[in-house]
């Protein structure tokens, strides 16, 4: 009998299949029928400070339209209110008790203050942990990329003071040097590292000539590049490691735990397959173990991480002048003349 436990940030899990952040998770039942399926954690949806900020202005335009329209009337309504994030706490209290697996809370804010006053109202949820969601678009020319690194440190300085819960980042690809920026945030109190975030794009409709904002899930072919870093930081750091992003099968998610992974996260394979596709990667990557004679994750865990690669140039450069050197195979596959 294999034994597909592992661990992340301190977490026991009964195996490294967490569902990711996104607009499923706010439907209790989906939760409850991702527990059934195996999940073995959730990430529930993130609590967006600009989203709160640009409903409390929407509410107060609402509210404040019709005032002073005569002589003797200043307010048409009494003084309401914004919730602000009351709703979103109020949802994620109940969805933790609702199910018996770990809940993680996720949180991305625009102000330094506000980032420590969510993740403690997060925390006193009863959640099991908090993943800080690093979606950041630069906009400024001016702007270095290190003040943008060092204000992202400070923050999860901050939060570590202030919460007692497990902290992950979930980063983005688009760091100069990806790697010291995790070994950074390792010395800073990270506990976890969500490697990577996948980052809405604009689009163009050229008929109306206006951007517009599909929603855009990811690709089997998108794992890529969070396996390259799974290898490149296993055995490296002491933080756990989850991999996401186009993780769909058993497969992707065996090659992510071979690479160093902890556990994945997993969103775009639900909503294009159903909540039972869980149980489907949970067999695949059973059966590969049972093939393989592994009885547990560790057995098998980083096993071609970069650390344990007996090939010296497989993380490096000279893999892309490798490939180079090959491109006549490639023509002869695709019959390119």
């Amino acid at each position: 009998m294999t034994n597909l436990s592992t661990r992340y940030m301190g977490l026991q899990l009964k195996n490294p299949i967490i569902v990711g952040a996104s607009n499923l998770v706010t439907d209790i039942d989906n939760c409850k029928r991702m527990e059934d399926a195996g999940a073995a954690a959730i990430v529930y949806k993130t609590l967006f400070e600009e989203q709160i900020e640009l409903e409390r202005l929407q509410l107060n335009e609402e509210l404040n339209q019709y005032n002073e329209r005569h002589a003797e009337m200043i307010s048409l309504f009494p003084d309401i209110d914004h919730a602000g994030p009351r709703e979103h706490l109020g949802h994620l209290k109940r969805m933790v008790k609702a199910v018996n697996i770990p809940v993680i809370a996720s949180l991305n804010c625009t102000f330094d203050e506000t980032w420590v006053e969510y993740a403690r109202q997060l925390e006193n949820v009863g959640v099991n942990a908090l993943e800080l969601n690093f979606y950041s678009v630069p906009g400024d020319f001016k702007r270095e990329g290190k003040a943008i690194v060092n204000e992202q440190l400070d923050l999860v300085s901050e939060v570590k003071k202030n919460v007692k819960i497990p902290v992950s980042v979930k980063l983005s690809p688009f760091y100069t040097n990806t790697l010291m920026v995790v070994q950074n945030m390792y010395y800073a109190g990270v506990d976890g590292f969500v490697l990577f975030n996948r980052m809405f794009q604009p689009d163009i409709d050229l008929e109306k000539e206006e951007h517009h904002f599909p929603y855009n899930l990811s690709h089997e072919e998108d794992n890529r590049l969070p396996l390259r870093f799974m290898g490149l930081l296993y055995g490296e750091i002491r933080g756990s490691l989850c991999a996401n992003t186009g993780i769909f099968t058993g497969k992707d998610a065996t090659k992510m735990i071979l690479a160093g992974a902890d556990c994945v996260q997993v969103v775009s394979t639900i909503y294009k397959n159903g909540i039972g596709q869980i149980t489907k990667i949970l067999e695949e990557l059973e059966a590969w173990m049972e093939h393989k004679k592994y009885d547990n994750l560790d057995a098998f865990r980083g096993k071609l991480s970069r650390k344990n690669q007996k090939d010296p140039f497989a993380y490096r450069r000279a893999q892309y002048i490798d490939i180079l050197m090959k491109s006549e195979e490639i023509f002869k596959k695709y019959q390119i003349r």
